[in-house]
């Protein structure tokens, strides 16, 4: 035991109470109300995620009023997704909470601080053992007695506030890297939107039958430019090639970042060539397309691409994620459990076509913006083994809060 630290039960320090669900026949709504109801989906990032939050009308909130959670309180999640921990944004405080969530209520401010029982709950190594309490039942869930019999280790007042601001600088820097990313993926977005709509050159426009587009370039079908490639993968003995499956494509971008090995999957498989085009056809996956960096197998919910009579692959890429070709491609869709697109209809859709010089100068500009999300995403990457590795030592009592503030520049250089 580091000296001056302790262990306490988790209940000799806060109390805990669960949410409430909805009266039966009530329903959540999507105008805002001042009474916002908080659901384990709004959770994200040690706080609430404001985007999509559902609320209550008067007369629900009056049934279930007493289930609220304060800006001074902790949440954890305790059903579906279980040991999601955070704190309250201060223009929600007084929501209605849950009843798949727990409001954790802090007895003494002077012997635990808030944002240390955030981060303690949620190590890896602790939200492991919260996870091994948990029913066993059809919906696994976490009792309130679990929680509140659950050891934590504190140290002194003074540290714990050191130890949160430490965490809470790389976590915040992390959150930096996300809105830039974001911010970034936007503007390639509205530049993608009018580049293929307007071009590079300020030329004047004519009207075609799909709108107006600038006047040296030409109409044709995606049959026109590209082809589908379909080939049967052979089985693979030592099962180390290559796999992409619809989870390892990001949405709206280019590349592919990860992939699994062909022993992980059961199902039939395509092979792919790199420097191919990679396009899920389920409709919840119409906006994923990456061009390969090697060869590979992937799954038959994914159709594989190449350009043909000159348009290159690198211009390809960019037209599959634009609006008009993925509200296109929705618009194709058949079948009722797993709607999908096929290229037999996707070969149809017509397009503005730029020549081979202006293509370039496309490709080089939206690229562009590929490549600064990538060195955003690595910093994030770097940032977030940083808060992993923090996050455990100093939770642990590997490493003190003192011995970090002789490295606290190196700490912030990596943060900003």
């Amino acid at each position: 035991m580091m000296e001056g630290w302790k262990i306490e039960k988790l209940e000799n320090l806060i109390d805990v109470k669960g949410g409430k669900r909805l009266p039966r026949g009530e329903k959540l709504v999507d105008t805002p109300t001042p009474y916002p109801y908080l659901r384990v989906t709004d959770f994200e990032n040690f706080s609430v995620n404001k985007t999509q939050l559902k609320y209550l009308e008067p007369q629900v909130m009056e049934k279930i009023k007493n289930y609220i959670i304060r800006k001074e309180d902790v949440f954890i999640s305790i059903a579906g997704t279980i040991g999601f921990v955070g704190k309250i944004p201060d223009e929600l405080d007084g929501a209605n909470l849950t009843e798949n969530a727990a409001r954790l209520i802090i007895k003494n401010k002077e012997i635990l601080h808030r944002d240390y029982l955030v981060y303690f709950l949620s190590a890896t190594h602790n939200r492991d053992e919260l996870l091994s309490r948990m029913s066993k039942n059809a919906q696994p869930k976490l009792s309130l007695a679990n929680i509140k019999s659950f050891d934590i280790l504190i140290p002194p007042l003074p540290e714990q506030r050191k130890i949160a601001h430490v965490l809470s600088t790389v976590q915040k820097a992390i959150e930096q890297q996300d809105n830039l990313i974001r911010t970034t993926t936007e503007l390639k977005k509205a530049l993608m939107q009018k580049l293929f709509t307007e071009g590079t050159r300020g030329e004047s426009q004519r009207k075609t039958e799909i709108g107006l587009v600038p006047k040296s370039w030409k109409v044709v079908e995606l049959d026109d430019i590209c082809e589908r490639v379909s080939i049967n993968a052979e089985p693979n003995k030592d099962g180390n090639t290559p796999y992409i499956g619809l989870e390892h494509i990001i949405p709206s971008r280019i590349r592919i970042y990860s992939w699994g090995h062909e022993n992980e999957i059961v199902s039939s498989k395509s092979k792919f060539n790199k420097g191919e085009i990679l396009y899920g056809k389920l409709r919840p996956y119409l906006d994923k397309a990456a061009i390969a960096h090697f060869d590979g197998i992937c799954s038959t919910d994914i159709l594989v691409f190449t350009g043909k009579n000159g348009v290159e692959n690198e211009f390809l890429i960019h037209f599959f994620h634009i609006e008009k070709l993925v509200n296109y491609a929705k618009s194709t869709t058949t079948g009722v459990q797993h709607p999908r697109t096929s290229w037999n209809t996707l070969k149809k859709l017509k397009l503005g076509l730029p020549e081979k010089n202006e293509r370039s100068d496309i490709i080089r500009s939206l690229n562009s913006f590929e490549d600064k999300v990538e060195i955003l995403e690595k910093k994030k990457r770097t940032l977030a083994a940083l808060f992993k590795t923090l996050l455990h030592e100093l939770m642990t009592g590997q490493r003190r809060v003192h011995e970090l503030e002789f490295e606290d520049k190196k700490i912030v250089n990596q943060t900003e």
